[in-house]
């Protein structure tokens, strides 16, 4: 247990039964009256933002949280199976954590994942990933209206809206935050 003045933005804390991650701790001394803390947090879970006024001695619980790097191995079910790049150790991470972009996830990638006492709370896959356009429209001549795109497929089976000039078998960068194309890779 610590004090709130001790609280940082960043830290993840244990408050009413969940966890959150605070984004703002502002200290206030009002005229009257003790002074206080009013903190904005993030739950975890559901991504809800919560407002908070927290005495400057109140008793919080600042949770111990490690987030290592992992390789991606294979899809089992519900959860993606991890393995740690020191430990070789495996570990089961429950599919929703990654959020949407679980979808562009493939073997041998690295990820991002926190534990809260062996207990996965967070994930994150790489901001943006390199895919093999396994099949694409061919672009008729003509139909160079500026930003024309057409439909194409990765090799995971993902249909994303690309450029024209993008053909089967090529690279293409793709945002994991949006699923927008980026750019072609060589």
């Amino acid at each position: 247990m610590a004090k709130t003045s001790e609280a940082k933005v960043g830290n993840i804390l244990r408050y009413n039964g969940e966890l959150v991650t605070i984004i703002e701790l502002m200290h206030r001394t009002p005229g009257k009256g003790g002074a206080f803390y009013l903190g904005k947090f993030r739950n975890i879970k559901t991504g809800r933002i919560v407002e908070a006024r927290l005495g400057t001695d109140e008793q919080i619980e600042i949770c111990r949280v490690e987030t290592n790097d992992f390789q991606y191995l294979y899809e089992d079910g519900d959860y993606f199976v991890v393995m740690d790049n020191v430990s070789f150790e495996q570990f089961n991470i429950p599919k929703s954590l990654f959020g949407p972009a679980a979808k562009f996830l493939k073997e041998g990638m690295d990820v991002i994942v926190s534990f809260e006492s062996e207990e996965p709370i967070m994930a994150q896959a790489p901001n943006f990933v390199e895919l093999e356009i396994t099949y694409a429209e061919p672009a008729v001549k003509g139909d160079t209206s500026s930003g024309a795109q057409k439909l194409a497929t990765t090799e995971n089976g993902i249909e994303i809206r690309v450029p024209l000039f993008v053909n089967q078998g090529d690279k293409i960068k793709i945002d994991t935050r949006t699923g927008d194309y980026v750019e072609r890779v060589k």
